[in-house]
């Protein structure tokens, strides 16, 4: 047992360095893009990730899903030292990375195929996934044939198909206009809830953060840490449309507080409200 067990997703002192640049000596730029970053997201937690652009918020998501190594530190799931790609882990990111030559059922399959799921077993799960996802009717069609909203939701389908234990997503709805954008993040709430799942969400949209999230995490710039962890004392996460309009004066008071934590040296110009 290395941790809590009702905790999902842990990182332990995590540092992570890459290569820059070579120098006139012949040696090379280290660049350091997060150091000492300790977080953790409990069993069915929704928890967003705020800071700078650049301040290393891709990376810590890279390093959850075993994509990147850390160079110093440990990162778990459910316990287990994340040191490969790991199936239990499900990655959303800005585009939607849909295969243009497989209908959007075929889409949403995809993941299952490769674990030799069974035909009828992955029917069975991608139309239940289409029906929750609202794309009943579409099953058939192909992703040039669906709007910018309509793919994100379908590349949710798809993430959610494999049962993954966490879902790391990466500013999913950062490409959409913003009427799509409100429904997609009532979709995606309503579904996380539904699927009772944990998720880490990057995101630069403030009010979003408040209104999807238990928790919000703040980094710093460059080398990102965590500078502040802000409890979302809200009712109904399920709903952020109701939580919009319900407790507008409280979400503007979250959001002026973040507001102020991300002023700090350059920084409050790079977040995008």
């Amino acid at each position: 047992m290395t941790g809590s067990p009702d905790i999902r997703i842990e990182y332990r002192g995590v540092a992570k360095q890459f290569a820059g640049n070579s120098l006139k000596d012949g040696g090379e730029e280290i660049i350091q893009a997060v150091k000492d970053v300790d977080l953790k997201v409990a069993d069915g937690e929704v928890v967003s990730l705020i800071g700078p652009s650049g301040c290393g918020k891709s990376t810590l998501l890279n390093m959850g899903s075993g994509l990147y190594l850390p160079s110093d530190g440990e990162v778990y799931v459910d316990q287990e030292k994340v040191d490969a790609p790991n199936p239990h882990v499900g990655f959303m990111l800005q585009k939607d990375l849909l295969l243009a030559w497989r209908t959007i059922q075929k889409n949403v399959e995809f993941g299952l195929e490769i674990q030799g799921i069974p035909t009828h077993e992955r029917h069975e799960r991608s139309m239940d996934l289409l029906e929750k996802c609202r794309l009943t009717g579409f099953e058939n069609h192909y992703p040039h044939q669906l709007s910018g909203g309509m793919r994100q939701r379908a590349a949710l389908a798809r993430t959610l198909a494999v049962d993954p234990k966490v879902l790391l997503l990466d500013e999913p709805f950062s490409a959409l206009d913003a009427q799509t954008k409100m429904i997609l993040q009532q979709d995606l709430a309503e579904t996380l809830s539904a699927e009772k799942k944990t998720a880490l969400f990057i995101t630069h949209d403030l009010v979003e953060s408040v209104a999807l999230s238990d928790r919000v995490f703040v980094m710093s710039a460059r080398p990102g840490t965590i500078i502040e962890e802000i409890d979302v004392s809200l009712p109904d996460r399920a709903n952020p449309m109701a939580r919009r309009q319900d407790s507008q004066k409280q979400i503007g008071e979250y959001v002026a507080q973040l507001m102020g934590l991300l002023h700090v040296g350059e920084t409050a110009t790079e977040i995008q409200i």
